[in-house]
């Protein structure tokens, strides 16, 4: 029997949820869709494409009262084309904003 030995520090979770996205010192909005998050990282779809290294700030919207929103600053690993125009972009989370 094969092993896995698990690299993340965080589980990943997958979601479906909303997302508003802006560039560090942008003012202008954008929405997306929410895919995945973890402690460290989350990924989300967008209608373009982000260089890596580019600073943003995201709020996660979830579906249920259950669980507040988030809004988190991070940086962009990849973006990655995918199908009808979209682009998934995959993030660190750099820090949480309080409220």
């Amino acid at each position: 029997m094969m092993e896995y030995d698990e690299k993340r520090s965080y589980a990943r979770t997958e979601v479906n949820c909303d997302i508003i996205y802006k560039l560090a010192g942008s003012s202008e909005y954008y929405r997306g869709r929410c895919t995945s998050i973890s402690g460290a990282s989350v990924s989300f779809t967008a209608d373009r494409s982000f260089e890596s290294g580019k600073a943003m700030e995201i709020n996660v919207i979830p579906h249920n009262a259950i669980t507040p929103p988030m809004t988190a600053f991070i940086e962009v690993v990849r973006s990655t084309k995918r199908e009808n125009d979209r682009y998934e972009i995959a993030a660190t989370i750099q820090s949480i904003k309080g409220n």
